[in-house]
C-alpha cells in the first residue's frame, strides 16, 4: 500500500479501465491556485477557516444535497488545499436504466475488484463532475466575498485515489485527521515550498 503523503506528490494518475462513475469510495485532494493560503491557518494542529475556509467547508458539506447518491466521511479544510473522503453510493446503469447500491463502508475491497474492469459510463455523475461542481460553487462564492469575479481559486485538476480495501480506508481517515497536526511540515506549507 503506497504512503499517502506520497499521492500528494504525483500526477492524478486515473485506474486504466476504472469507471469513476460507479458506486465506490474516493479520496481527493484540491490545492489553491498557486498554493496560496486562503482559508484560513492552522494554529496549535487545530484549522482556523476564514471567511473563504467556512465557504469551503459549507459548500462541501451541500454535496449530498445536490447530488443523493454521494456520502461525505472525513474531510478537512487546510489553508491551501483540501482532503476529502466520499463514497459514491448509487449509480445509474445507463444501458438499462437499472439502479444499484454499493455496500456500506465495508466490503470496499470487493467493490474496487468490481468496477476495475467495468465498462466506461457517462461522465455525469463522475468523481470529476462531483469535484467540478464543488469547485465552482466554492469559487462563485469566494469570488463574490472578496468583490473579484473571475480570479481562480482553486489549481485546474486534483489528486485523486480509489479507496481499495478498509484498511486503505482507515489509513487515509488517519491522514486526514492527522494533516492539521502535521501542518509544519506539510509541502503545501508555505515555509516549505
Amino acid at each position: 500500500m503506497p504512503d499517502h503523503a506520497e499521492l500528494l506528490h504525483r500526477q492524478a494518475v486515473r485506474l486504466r479501465n476504472f469507471d469513476y462513475t460507479g458506486a465506490g469510495g474516493y479520496f481527493v485532494t484540491v490545492c489553491t491556485w498557486q498554493r496560496d493560503c486562503l482559508f484560513g491557518a492552522v494554529v496549535d494542529g487545530a484549522v482556523l477557516l476564514n471567511d473563504y475556509g467556512v465557504v469551503v467547508r459549507d459548500e462541501w458539506l451541500r454535496t449530498p444535497t445536490i447530488r443523493p447518491n454521494v456520502e461525505l466521511d472525513e474531510f478537512v479544510v487546510m489553508p491551501n488545499h483540501f482532503h476529502a473522503i466520499f463514497f459514491i453510493n448509487h449509480i445509474v446503469n445507463a444501458d438499462v436504466g437499472a439502479h444499484r447500491c454499493a455496500p456500506g463502508i465495508e466490503g470496499v475491497d470487493n467493490l474496487f475488484r468490481a468496477h476495475v474492469s467495468a465498462p466506461l459510463r457517462r461522465q455525469s455523475g463522475s468523481v470529476g463532475s462531483i469535484l467540478a461542481g464543488f469547485k465552482s460553487a466554492a469559487t462563485k462564492r469566494i469570488n463574490t466575498l472578496r468583490d473579484n469575479a473571475g480570479n481562480p481559486v482553486w489549481q485546474r485538476n486534483y489528486h485523486e485515489h480509489v479507496v481499495r480495501n478498509d484498511a486503505d480506508l482507515a489509513a487515509i481517515r488517519q491522514y486526514v485527521a492527522d494533516n492539521p497536526m502535521k501542518w509544519d511540515l506539510d509541502e503545501n506549507h508555505p515555509a516549505r515550498g
